[in-house]
Parts: structure tokens; C-alpha cells; sequence
């Protein structure tokens, strides 16, 4: 009953706050002198309206489900990992690499460059997990700053691997393109939707069993829960805490390295378009629920897909579609149920 009442409780928060993203959307177009109903209209339509709508929305989704499940492992057990961004440079940095350089077929080289960028993400997490578990310094701060290190370093390493100067162009800053071999299948050609879309949904589910079905995956959900009471019922804080940080880097790795061998097909600086940032947000509006995580991606992808479309067929600018999504993500936050309660708790007050 109480279970229900929770879901219950759930889905009118998330109404809600889609009701006011929306009314909030519509002020902003009339204001900007469009017609909000157009301007909904061509971003479903954009979104899945046609075969190359809905492979541009799996490929907007595609990094968000796996940035999602990056930070779902994270913040499930307790640990602010926002370093997702910094670790998805390394890990597309990385793949790009191996991609471009290692000779062999496909089934090799493709496994090959998608472990070698979770290894690449997993060892940009140990910095901040050590200096939290040594030193207590806070984990938000320090992947918060290496995120802008990320980004600098790897254009480094780039400009250093290809030997090009300080005065060179940053759009002509790249590794090599990674050869026919070496990238992932499109699932629906000529369009950029790859293979990448399955190994995101896997991901999404072998977390969720994790979670929900295995003795590790409690321990670490109590872990996120109240990391004193964990330690005094004999769960190993300091490993699984060192694991989970690092768990979630890989996945975050994986995500970069994806996006390299399927859409982009080599590294650029800032090729990424705040997947990380996107993720974080996703797993806040699924509660850090692992399924509720990838069908939230998804929406999210398709909201991309959409907007994009908008902003060509309308004079509305996407980036309007970006604030809403902050917006929303802020709505959800809120407990409207409680906030209404007191309202009225406090009018019956005011009438006595």
C-alpha cells in the first residue's frame, strides 16, 4: 500500500512538472513571437516523424542512456560523481587511438578500443576517489574541476600526437579517422544510429539486475543509504566505495569511446555536447532508477532529435529546449504533494 502510494506520489511530480516545463516553453516562444503549438509540432515531428527522425533521436539518445547509467551507479551508492563529462573525453580519447592505430579486423579492434576508453575513464576516477577516501576532500569538487582538465589535456595529447602547433586551428585539432574496420554498424542507414543504442540498453539492464537481484548490489545500495550503518553491518566501505567510483568512470568511458567509433569517427575538442551534464540529469529525473534512467534517455534523446528539427523549420532556437530541461530537472526536485499540503494546512489555520 505505502509502496503504491510512492509511485503514486511519483508520477503526479513528474506531471506536474511536465505541465509547468511546458507552460513555461510556450511563455518563451510567444515571447520570442513564434507559435508554440508550430513549434511543438515540428519538434515531435522531428523527433519521430520519419525514418531519419527517429535514428536521430536513437543517436541523441544512445551517450545519454550510457552517461545515465554512469551516474546511476554513482549516485545510487552515495557518490557525487560529476566527473562524467572529463571521464567520457578520456575514454573517447582513448578509443580513438586504439582505433585509428591498431590493425585487425572488427571483432577485434572495435571490443579492443571500447575497453581500452573504459580503462581510460576508469583511471581518470581514481584521482577523486582516493583523495576522498584518504583525505575526505570533497568528490563533487574535484571531478567538478577535473572536468575542464579533461578537456584541456586531451587537446594536448591530440595536438601533441599529431604534432601540431599552439597557433593551429582547434577545428583542425584531431587524431586520424578510424578506419571502415574499426567503427560500429549503423542500424539504419545512411543515418549516424549505430550499434552503440544495443550496448546502452544491456548496460541499462546489467546495472538493474546488479542492483535489484545481487548481494554486491545491495551492499551497495546501503551503502548509498547510510554509509555508517553499512559499515557497522559488516559491508566493506572503503573497497566498495573504491569500486563503485570506478565502475562508473568505465561506464563513462564506454560512452566516449562509443560516440568515437560510431558517430564521429575520430577526436575532436569539444566534440562532446555535455553528454556527461546530460546524464547527471537524467539519473536526478529517474530517481537513480536504472530502467526509469533509459527511458528517460530516451525521451531526452528525442526532445534533442526534436529540437534541432525546430530550430531549422522555425525561428525558435534550441537552446530554449535546453533551459526548459534544466527547468524540468528542477520541478522534479520539488515535492509537490508536501508543498500543497502545507498550503492547505496553512489556509485551514488562517481560517480559524
Amino acid at each position: 500500500m505505502k509502496k503504491g502510494r510512492s509511485i503514486a506520489d511519483a508520477v503526479l511530480n513528474y506531471l506536474i512538472s511536465i505541465v509547468l516545463a511546458i507552460l513555461v516553453a510556450s511563455i518563451l516562444i510567444i515571447i520570442q513571437g513564434s507559435n508554440p503549438l508550430e513549434a511543438f509540432k515540428e519538434m515531435v515531428l522531428g523527433a519521430v516523424g520519419s525514418k531519419s527522425a527517429i535514428a536521430s533521436s536513437i543517436r541523441w539518445s544512445t551517450p545519454v542512456i550510457i552517461s545515465a547509467t554512469a551516474a546511476v551507479i554513482a549516485q545510487k551508492s552515495g557518490i557525487n560523481n560529476l566527473g562524467i563529462e572529463g571521464q567520457i573525453y578520456f575514454g573517447a580519447f582513448t578509443a580513438a587511438v586504439v582505433g585509428a592505430y591498431v590493425q585487425g579486423p572488427g571483432v577485434i579492434v572495435i571490443p579492443l578500443a571500447v575497453l581500452a576508453g573504459a580503462f581510460a575513464g576508469l583511471l581518470y576516477a581514481v584521482l577523486p576517489a582516493v583523495l576522498k577516501l584518504y583525505w575526505n576532500i570533497d568528490e563533487m569538487i574535484t571531478t567538478l574541476m577535473l572536468n575542464y582538465a579533461a578537456i584541456q589535456f586531451t587537446e594536448y595529447l591530440t595536438m601533441m600526437l599529431m604534432g601540431l602547433g599552439s597557433d593551429t586551428n582547434p577545428d583542425m585539432i584531431a587524431t586520424p579517422e578510424i578506419p571502415e574496420a574499426a567503427r560500429l554498424t549503423q542500424i539504419m542507414p545512411p543515418y549516424q544510429a549505430s550499434t552503440a543504442f544495443f550496448i546502452g540498453i544491456v548496460l541499462v539492464i546489467l546495472v538493474f539486475i546488479l542492483y535489484r537481484y545481487t548481494r554486491i548490489g545491495y551492499e551497495w545500495k546501503m551503502i548509498g543509504r547510510n554509509k555508517d550503518f553499512a559499515r557497522y553491518g559488516g559491508i566493506r566501505h572503503f573497497k566498495n566505495y573504491l569500486v563503485i567510483f570506478l565502475l562508473s568512470g568505465a561506464v563513462a568511458g564506454v560512452c566516449g569511446a562509443l560516440e568515437i567509433l560510431g558517430p564521429h569517427l575520430r577526436f575532436r575538442t569539444n566534440f562532446s555536447t555535455n553528454m556527461g551534464w546530460d546524464g547527471i540529469m537524467v539519473a536526478l529525473v529517474a530517481r537513480n532508477n536504472p530502467i526509469a534512467a533509459g527511458i528517460v534517455a530516451i525521451v531526452w534523446g528525442m526532445i534533442k532529435a526534436g529540437s534541432l528539427s525546430m530550430e531549422r523549420m522555425t525561428s525558435v532556437n534550441r537552446i530554449l529546449v535546453t533551459l526548459v530541461q534544466a527547468l524540468f530537472v528542477l520541478f522534479i526536485t520539488l515535492d509537490f504533494k508536501s508543498i500543497f499540503k502545507k498550503r492547505s494546512i496553512g489556509r485551514k489555520g488562517r481560517n480559524r
